[in-house]
């Protein structure tokens, strides 16, 4: 019994090009919308911040004294109403550890 072998047709087509890819926008912790919004010139109240990262009130002043120990200098101003507003007001200082500095200077 012998094997028959029988060239294959291959159709060629052109090739069509390789579509672009899509490139995600970078994602944005909610640290870095904390340091965001905290730069902002009239700073934010602990019921602005809560509201907008979906924390509660603890969660938010727990999260900017981590920025305090990260070395951000954070301002709090007593505002008419009796409530506080936060706002940071200068760079994060040299002394502090490149991991925590990195934690929060990507806003």
């Amino acid at each position: 019994m012998t094997k028959t072998k029988t060239a294959s047709r291959r159709i060629h087509k052109a090739a069509a090009p390789a579509p672009e890819p899509v490139v995600p926008a970078p994602r944005q912790t909610k640290q870095q919308r904390l340091v965001a919004l905290l730069r902002e010139e009239g700073g934010a109240t602990i019921a602005d911040l809560s509201e907008t990262l979906g924390w509660l009130p603890h969660t938010t002043r727990a999260a900017i004294t981590m920025l305090k120990k990260a070395g951000h200098t954070v301002e709090r101003t007593k505002q008419p109403d009796g409530g506080s507003s936060y706002r940071i007001v200068a760079p994060v200082a040299a002394h502090v550890s490149p991991e925590l500095a990195d934690a929060t200077a990507h806003a």
